[in-house]
C-alpha cells in the first residue's frame, strides 16, 4: 500500500546542502524528507535520473517510513554500528590529508578514479597518496563509475596493481567487460554497482561471472527488503554504499547493512563530505564506525538549508510523477 500523496507532500521538506568538495560533479546536494508513521524518510535521486528510475527511490522512501517494515532491523543479532570506508573524491594528492582527516578511525578508502577530464596518471598518484597517508595495513578500493573502456580497465588493473587493492568497482559500463576484465586480471577483484543497480536483469553479472563482490544501495533498489532480496538472488560477497545522502538516507544503509555479514567495510559514511545536514547528530564516522539507529532532523536546520520556491515544487512535482508510476504497479 503507497502512503496518501497529500500526507507526503504537506509534510515534505526539501534541502539544498552544500558539500566539502565537488564530488560527482556537483558542488551541492538536494534531498526531499518528510516524516512516515515509522520515523523520518528521504527521496534523493540525483537530478539528471528519469521519473521511471527515481519511482524506485521513492518506493524506498515509502519503505522506510512505513510502519510495516521488517520489526528485526538492528534489533538482537544484528550489529548496532557499522564499519565505513573513507572515501576520497577525485582530487588533487594535496587535498587527500585534508579530506582523511574527516573520515577518523576508518581503516579502508575508497578512490574516485576515472573522472572525466582526468588521465590514468592523476589517479595513480592519488591511489599513491592515499596508500601512503593510510599505510600499508590500510584497505584500498577505487570506484570507476564505469569510466573506463575495457583496455583502459587492463592498463589501470596493471598500474594499480603495487598498491593491493581490496576491489575495483565497476571499471566499465558493460557486463560483457567486466568479466573479460576479471579472466584476464584475476590478481584483482571486481566489484559490481551500475551493473546491478541500474541494470534491467542484475543477476546477469552473476550468469556472466563478471564480479567478485556487489555494490549494494538501498534507495536505488527500492528499499531495504527489495535490496536483501537481491543479494539472496545474486548470491555474491555484499558491500553496502550510500548515495550521496543526509544522515536519513544514511540510516536506511546502515539498517541495510545491519541486516547483512560483517564482510566489508561500508562505504556510508559520505555525510563527512556534506559541509551541512538536517541534523546536529549526523551519521558520521567515529573511530571509523557510523550508528544504526533513525535519524531526527532539526527544525532549525531543515529551515536554515531549505531549498527556495522554484527547487521545492520541482521536487514536489518529481514526487507526484513518481507516486503516479508506482501506482500503476502496484
Amino acid at each position: 500500500m503507497l502512503p496518501d500523496l497529500t500526507d507526503v507532500l504537506s509534510g515534505l521538506h526539501v534541502v539544498s546542502l552544500p558539500l566539502v568538495t565537488r564530488f560527482r560533479g556537483i558542488t551541492v546536494r538536494e534531498a526531499a524528507l518528510w516524516e512516515g508513521p515509522a520515523g523520518w524518510t528521504e527521496f534523493s535521486p540525483f537530478l539528471e535520473y528519469g521519473d521511471d528510475e527515481s519511482a524506485t527511490w521513492l518506493a524506498a522512501a515509502y519503505d522506510f517510513a512505513d510502519p510495516g517494515s521488517p520489526p528485526d532491523w538492528g534489533t538482537a543479532g544484528h550489529r548496532t554500528s557499522i564499519r565505513v570506508n573513507a572515501t576520497i573524491p577525485a582530487v588533487a594528492p594535496d587535498l587527500v590529508a585534508e579530506i582523511l582527516a574527516r573520515f577518523p578511525g576508518c581503516r579502508t578508502a575508497k578512490v574516485k578514479v576515472a573522472e572525466a577530464g582526468q588521465v590514468l596518471a592523476d589517479d595513480i598518484v592519488r591511489v599513491a597518496r592515499v596508500r601512503h597517508l593510510m599505510g600499508a595495513d590500510a584497505r584500498l578500493r577505487v570506484d570507476a563509475n564505469g569510466g573506463w573502456s575495457l583496455a583502459e580497465a587492463q592498463a589501470a588493473c596493471e598500474a594499480l596493481a603495487p598498491f593491493d587493492l581490496e576491489y575495483m568497482e565497476q571499471p566499465c559500463a558493460s557486463v560483457d567487460d567486466l568479466s573479460a576484465l576479471r579472466s584476464t586480471n584475476p590478481g584483482i577483484a571486481i566489484a559490481a554497482d551500475e551493473s546491478i543497480r541500474k541494470a534491467d536483469d542484475p543477476m546477469l553479472v552473476r550468469e556472466r561471472h563478471a564480479a567478485d563482490v556487489r555494490v549494494i544501495k538501498a534507495a536505488p533498489l527500492g528499499g531495504i527488503s527489495a535490496a536483501l532480496d537481491v543479494v539472496r538472488r545474486v548470491g555474491i560477497p555484499a558491500v553496502v554504499s550510500s548515495a550521496l545522502e543526509t544522515s536519513v538516507g544514511i540510516s536506511m544503509g546502515a539498517y541495510l547493512a545491519a541486516a547483512l555479514p560483517d564482510t566489508f567495510d561500508a562505504g556510508l559514511g559520505t555525510a563527512s563530505l556534506l559541509a551541512a545536514d538536517v541534523t546536529a547528530d549526523p551519521l558520521i564516522p567515529r573511530d571509523g564506525a557510523i550508528d544504526v539507529r533513525r535519524v531526527v532532523p532539526g527544525e532549525s536546520l531543515l529551515a536554515a538549508h531549505a531549498a527556495n520556491r522554484e527547487r521545492t515544487d520541482w521536487w514536489r512535482a518529481r514526487i507526484e510523477r513518481c507516486h503516479r508510476i508506482l501506482q500503476r504497479s502496484v
